[in-house]
This record gives structure tokens, sequence and C-alpha cells, in this order.
């Protein structure tokens, strides 16, 4: 499809001096002419098509990283579910066995890497020492076939590290949605001193180029942020999600189960939230709609441009999907901070504790 350029006007957009974030443009992540012009090739055609129609987002995020050699083998013998899954190296060799992680970090080096020796920092303090490796998710909804996403992990690994950055990756299943765990050394193998840094916009490009190979692999898969899709909520850090999911799992257990187990332990960041938001009701609404404003300023830029992207379509041609966009735009939740959720929920729940009685 030849390229195609819509000319759309800057109002509604905040102050013209105003700083903008160009990740949060549709179609073309800041490919604007003078005087605004988007423009439309089929790349970004294709973008639109699979944002309106939902297709599955793919997930890439960094869960972590060892900042001490013991750090980093205690990740990889977890990855490896200790000795029971094959660890696949950037050489192409699996290592499996309780003695793997620590065959792959003396293959690695690190006790080489300078940071290694900096001492830890006391209990309460934060930890400065630089990484050793960073810690990867690669991940798809559930449904999605594991040796497909394997596959394109394989490709993503060594498109961004073969022969710059030492890699380690395992697959699991044991989760409805199945993703890739991948470990990379963080300094460069063959120019000392350079390292590996991962910014905001390394992980949006990571997203995109992910989504792309897992198309290949004949996958649908998308890659956009979540402001354009109307989401305002933030996914939890790894360790809450986990121990909000066992939380939730031993509450579906019948009472006589619950009654032979050993309740897990409860989310000490969620309850601290959680008190806070009873502290911020009992003095008032207006503590809840804290980061409310700036959430709703993004909704106005992503609306705005999502209409906008709906008047260029239809001016090519493209009606049906323009609908689609509208469509989008029209079912897009009321923005809602994360305090405002939970005050919510709990009131909810203090409602249907009362209907009980």
């Amino acid at each position: 499809m030849p390229e195609q350029t819509a000319r759309i006007g800057r109002s509604g957009r905040g102050a013209a001096d105003a700083p903008r974030d160009m990740t949060l443009d549709i179609v073309s992540y800041g490919r604007r002419g003078p005087g605004g012009t988007l423009r439309f090739g089929a790349d970004q055609i294709a973008q639109i098509q699979r944002t309106v129609g939902r297709i599955p987002e793919v997930m890439v995020k960094v869960s972590g990283g060892g900042r001490d050699i013991g750090g980093v083998e205690a990740h990889l013998r977890y990855i490896g579910r200790h000795g029971k899954l094959p660890i696949e190296t950037d050489e192409g060799v699996a290592q499996q066995g309780r003695g793997a992680a620590k065959e792959i970090t003396a293959d690695w080096q690190l006790a080489l890497c300078r940071s290694q020796y900096k001492p830890r920092p006391a209990p309460g303090q934060k930890d400065t020492r630089a990484k050793l490796v960073h810690n990867l998710v690669l991940s798809m909804p559930a449904g999605t076939p594991p040796e497909k996403v394997l596959a394109a992990a394989r490709v993503f690994a060594r498109e961004n590290f073969a022969l710059q950055y030492r890699y380690a990756m395992v697959l699991h299943t044991d989760q409805p949605h199945p993703h890739v765990h991948l470990v990379v050394k963080c300094e460069h193998e063959f120019e000392p001193g350079k390292r590996l840094y991962i910014r905001k916009d390394t992980l949006r490009q990571w997203r995109e180029q992910f989504a792309a190979l897992m198309r290949e692999q004949g996958v649908a898969a998308n890659a956009t942020p979540r402001q354009l899709r109307g989401q305002t909520r933030k996914p939890y850090r790894d360790a809450i999600h986990h121990r909000l999911r066992a939380l939730r799992a031993f509450g579906q257990l019948p009472p006589s189960d619950r009654a032979r187990h050993q309740p897990p332990k409860t989310s000490t960041f969620m309850r601290a939230k959680l008190e806070s938001v009873l502290r911020a009701v009992r003095s008032g609404r207006s503590a809840l709609d804290e980061g409310q404003g700036k959430m709703r300023n993004t909704r106005q830029e992503v609306v705005a441009d999502w209409h906008a992207t709906a008047n260029a379509l239809r001016r090519r041609g493209e009606a049906d999907l323009a609908s689609c966009v509208d469509h989008l735009i029209a079912r897009m939740p009321d923005v809602q901070t994360e305090a405002q959720r939970l005050a919510d929920h709990w009131n909810e729940r203090t409602r249907y504790r009362v209907l009980d009685r």
C-alpha cells in the first residue's frame, strides 16, 4: 500500500512547547512532517488494524538482575527449576542439572566483573552496585503454542545479544501464558567498559521486535503502549503478582483444605498500599485523586490522536477501519488511579458484607 499522508491540527494538545511523549503516537511514533502531517504506510495501517482488533499483546519486561555471582546463580537455578529444566545458552548448548547455574556463571567469567567486588549495602539501604546480568521475561497470552514463543525468543536473543553479551534462556509452561526467562550478561564480551543499558525506549523497541517475530511464527501479536488501548492500570511486579496469585488460590480452596494448609504470607506492599488508601478515604477523596490529572492529560492526547487517525482514514477511503477506531475510543474505560480503584473495591466488599448479614 502506498504511503498516505494527512494533515492534522495541534489544537487540544496542550501548550505548544509542552514536551510530548512520542511513544504515544499511534501510527508512526513521531513520523510527522511539517505542520503535523501524519504518514500512513502499510506498516502503520497494519498497526492500527491490530490495535483496534484487540490482537493479543506481547510482553517484554525486566524482572530484575543479579548484582553478585550468588544472586545470578540463584536466579538461574530458579528458572531451571533446580535442575529439572534445560537452560539453553548463547552457544546453542542446553545445560541441565543442579550444577548448570554454576557452570554458566563460570563460563561467563562473572568473577572478573569489577562491580562484583563492591561491598553489599547494609540492611535497609539501596543497593547501588551495578548489575552483573539483566533478567528479562518474554511472554505471550494463554493459548499461544509454547514452541513458537521459544522460537521467537531465540531469534530475539540472537539478533540483540549474540557475539556481544552472553545470555541463557529457559521456556516455562507451568502457567497458562507461556514465557521465556532470558538472562543477559551486562558487560560486553569484547569491548571492556561497554555495558548493556535498558531504557524505556529500549523496551518499547524490544516489544515491537518480539511481536514481529511472533507474527513470523504465524501467531497474531501486537505491541502498543497500554495508554493507546485505554488501559491505565500498571502491572504489578513479579513478586507482588506471585504473592497475590497464591493468596487468591488459597482463598478458592474448600474450607476443609484451607484448614490443612498454612496460609501464604500477605503482600507487605499491598497491605501498606491498602492502609494508605483507607487513611485517604477517611480524610476525603482528594487524597485518592493524586496523579489523576496527569492521567487525564495523557488520555486527552491519546483520544485526540485516535480522532485524527480516524479522520485521516476516512479521507483516504478507509471508512470501515475508521469506524473501528471510533468504537475503540467509545469503549475506553474512565481514567482511574490505583488508589481510587482500591478504594472502590474496598467499599464494594464492605457493602456485600453488610448485605450478607
